[in-house]
């Protein structure tokens, strides 16, 4: 299948296909384990590189790999722009990071169903003193997540139409909750008395109970009473209020058109979900909340994911800094006393 090039396709139900037999039996493989918007990103990740690297997977080398690596860091046709965060053109270190995530993905399965005998995505380069460990293959720079000032997140809620999209927005900046989180919820999840959430449906398919201000449950309460279709088909929280899709689920879609609106109504440069979730952590962390309830809250299964609101903190540093400042010079008055 020399001639094969992949093409996406996407069908209601089903595992998105790219018409190769081995692909589509990883796609489908993939959709049981995982959301469906990461079985899409995959489907689109092996996609690109299939259209770079055109073989049959079964017959991929690392020296494929490699220029494979190479042509995604060369800039696009036409394309003079350097980035401001590493200084370099072509696509993000991340984004080419996930897409040789999701190729290396494909080669294990391959090796554990036997079709060939190793990965051919290198997990690193060897560097030149024994017992070291490798070069990263890709490097990705850590920069820091943006976080909204109190007085953007005050103007982005003001700039909110309806309940329904400030309890929402209230659901990421008060609980930190994901997009998928809010999307997810269902009726029975609102714990009203105990002002938590049950989070069913969390990343990577884990479950928790989370807290969220008294003021997020009024908000909700306002929405269902006043603004939520009295007729519909579903048990989720958040739905369509308009239109030919009045009363079913509200999509990422919708809601990412949403925060769109609201934050060019506040002329706010930056506010995504995300950015709300980020918000809510590095307050939490701020007013002292211990690291590891944070990361309960978020939902992280490492704590090493959590330890980035550390730095986020505008307070935290400092104050450990002077803490030990003061110990330090407590120390050198003592030793230069007579």
């Amino acid at each position: 299948m020399s001639s094969w090039m992949p093409c996406l396709v996407r069908s209601a139900g089903a595992a998105p296909t790219l018409g190769h037999p081995v692909l589509d039996d990883y796609l489908r493989f993939v959709t049981a384990r995982v959301r469906p918007n990461t079985v899409l990103a995959t489907a689109f990740d092996l996609k690109v590189f299939f259209e770079v690297v055109v073989r049959d997977p079964t017959e991929v080398t690392t020296r494929d790999v490699l220029a494979f690596v190479e042509a995604q860091r060369r800039p696009r046709q036409g394309e003079n722009v350097v980035r401001i965060d590493d200084g370099e053109q072509g696509l993000s270190a991340r984004t080419i990071k996930r897409r040789l995530s999701s190729v290396s993905g494909l080669f294990s399965y391959l090796v554990a169903r036997g079709d060939i005998n190793s990965n051919p995505v290198p997990r690193g380069l060897s560097t030149r003193r024994p017992g070291r460990r490798g070069v990263p293959l890709i490097r990705a720079p850590h920069t820091l997540p943006r976080i909204l000032a109190p007085n953007e997140a005050s103007e982005l809620l003001t700039a909110l139409r309806t309940s329904r999209d400030r309890a929402m927005v209230e659901a990421m900046l008060l609980g930190a909750l994901r997009r998928c989180e809010v999307l997810g919820l269902r009726l029975e999840d609102l714990r009203l008395g105990e002002h938590r959430v049950f989070i069913a449906e969390g990343k990577g398919g884990h479950q928790r109970l989370v807290p969220i201000a008294p003021r997020f449950f009024a908000t909700v309460a306002t929405y269902l009473e006043q603004e939520r279709p009295r007729t519909y088909a579903t048990d989720r929280v958040f739905v369509v209020l308009k239109g030919p899709r009045r009363g079913l689920p509200l999509s990422a879609a919708g809601l990412d058109e949403i925060l769109d609106g609201a934050r060019g109504r506040a002329g706010l440069e930056h506010a995504t979900c995300h950015e709300l979730r980020h918000t809510c952590l590095t307050r939490l962390r701020e007013a002292g909340m211990a690291l590891e309830a944070v990361q309960a809250q978020a939902g992280h299964r490492s704590i090493e994911s959590t330890r980035i609101y550390l730095h986020l903190s505008n307070t935290w540093l400092l104050e450990e800094y002077r803490r030990a400042m003061n110990v330090l010079d407590a120390i050198s008055d003592v030793e230069i006393t007579p």
